[in-house]
């Protein structure tokens, strides 16, 4: 089977997975161009609320697959950066399910999904310096975010492999599972995020990425929803919330 991006969706969450077992889910320019328009696909999907980015079998993304940067390396960094940047843009919750090797653009794409949990084992890494590549900028300001200027440029000057302790300890990660773990707790906890709120999700996420001209907007949303008086009803009365704000779509 070629190399592709698989993707199911299951109990309102997608799980896309990236496929290329004989280059340890390297990932082609193919697979990078085609991201972009899966996410936009599943980010308009109203029964899609969670999604999870993994890679199949035992690693999760050994990067970009070396051959395509023999013809035009910044061609093959601007298809990796759309694609992290449409990541980071989906405007539902995403959790990364590692294993194995995150490495290159697996850790682009890695750090652009919300929250990353890692089976033990997992290794890190972000290697331009092996290649003599300048590192985007915005893949810079996004690591950095997540681990400190120190941590990051650790990983930036020396190319080297961090395991999946030291990357939680750093905040590269935000849980380390025992082996054969991830996967139970991947389902357990996207469990949680679909009975969340979506309205509280997508402010959130706004917020914490930055944004700072939206909080009349997010303010009216709320007015609107109802949401807050049903998460109140239902708390008193001992149920489960009943939400109905949706992300919007553009159809």
């Amino acid at each position: 089977m070629e190399p592709q991006l698989q993707h199911r969706v299951t109990d309102s969450v997608a799980t896309v997975v990236i496929r290329h077992p004989e280059k340890r889910n390297a990932m082609t320019a193919a697979m990078w161009r085609s991201l972009p328009a899966l996410l936009e696909e599943l980010g308009e999907d109203p029964a899609v609320r969670a999604l999870v980015l993994t890679g199949e079998g035992g690693t999760f993304c050994a990067g970009a697959d070396i051959s395509t940067l023999r013809g035009s390396p910044e061609e093959a960094q601007g298809l990796a950066v759309r694609a992290e940047e449409a990541l980071a843009a989906f405007p539902k919750p995403t959790l990364a399910a590692i294993r194995g090797h995150c490495v290159g653009g697996g850790s682009q794409l890695a750090a652009a999904c919300d929250l990353r949990f890692a089976e033990e084992g997992a290794l890190f890494g972000v290697t331009p310096a092996k290649l003599g590549i300048v590192y985007p900028a915005s893949s810079t300001r996004r690591l950095v975010s997540l681990v400190g200027p120190a941590t990051a440029k650790y990983l930036l000057f020396s190319g080297e492999l961090i395991d999946a302790r030291r990357a939680l300890r750093t905040g590269l990660v935000d849980e380390v599972l025992p082996g054969g773990e991830l996967g139970k707790r991947i389902a357990e906890f996207t469990r949680i995020l679909v009975s969340r709120s979506q309205l509280t999700q997508a402010a959130a996420k706004e917020f914490a990425d930055g944004r700072t001209d939206r909080d009349a907007h997010w303010a009216g949303q709320a007015r609107a929803s109802g949401d807050t008086a049903e998460g109140v009803a239902a708390f008193l009365e001992r149920r489960q919330p009943r939400f109905g704000w949706s992300v919007p779509t553009s159809g």
